[in-house]
């Protein structure tokens, strides 16, 4: 289990505090900076626009294999079935580590400080959200517990 606040009946604070964070990221990329130039502005820009458009994909092919069982929220759904075909048979949240990326692809796009500082605590706050959720889908699941060990979290990338 986990020592991590629900934040409502289906983790709706959750959902609300990502939206702060990726609006606090999205706001800091634009009106602040750039805090670098000349060529590593340049590779900074050609690094975050890779990160922007695998964080898309990835967040977009998990959002389209969720299906049905899809929701807005941390807690899953009482009809929903777990979910570990396509994206989800090689990481447990692509759509969590879709966000990440884009949010870091921007900042680093911006070359702004505040912003990647900002997508910092981003990504420690969905790896968070995640793990309140996984005490959820541990709940709702009983083959989850095989599922996390044979699967990564966040990113794709091989063990």
């Amino acid at each position: 289990m986990t020592h991590l606040p629900s934040l409502g009946p289906r983790g709706e604070g959750w959902v609300l505090m990502q939206g702060v964070l990726f609006v606090l990221v999205g706001a800091a990329g634009w009106s602040l900076g750039p805090d670098w130039s000349g060529p590593p502005r340049l590779v900074g820009v050609a690094v975050g626009i890779a990160l922007i458009a695998g964080g898309l994909a990835l967040a977009g092919r998990g959002v389209v294999d969720l299906g049905s069982a899809m929701t807005p929220v941390p807690k899953p759904r009482e009809d929903a079935r777990l979910v570990d075909t396509g994206v989800y048979r090689v990481v447990r949240h692509p759509i969590y580590g879709g966000v990440m990326l884009v949010a870091s692809g921007w900042a680093i796009a911006r070359a702004s400080v505040v912003a990647v500082a900002f997508a910092g605590v981003l990504a420690v706050f969905l790896l968070l959200k995640s793990t309140r959720e996984e005490a959820w889908l541990s709940q709702r699941y009983p083959d989850y517990a095989a599922y996390r060990a044979r699967t990564r979290r966040l990113i794709p990338w091989p063990r």
